[in-house]
């Protein structure tokens, strides 16, 4: 019993794996929020383009 336990205290492998799923969520919380603003700033420049074709007509 107390190799196995020496033995899981020095198993690195579970805490990697942790920290390369919170670096992969860290990733995916930034992309969301980039695609967010990028589609706020592209749909303003859309409805500014909308708002003028009248005018050009």
């Amino acid at each position: 019993m107390k190799k196995f336990a020496i033995r899981f205290l020095r198993d690195n492998r579970a805490v990697t794996a942790l920290e390369y799923g919170l670096i992969a969520g860290l990733i995916v919380v930034v992309i969301g929020g980039t695609v967010h603003t990028l589609g706020l700033q592209l749909d303003a420049a859309f409805n500014s383009i909308v708002a003028l074709l009248p005018a050009a007509a």
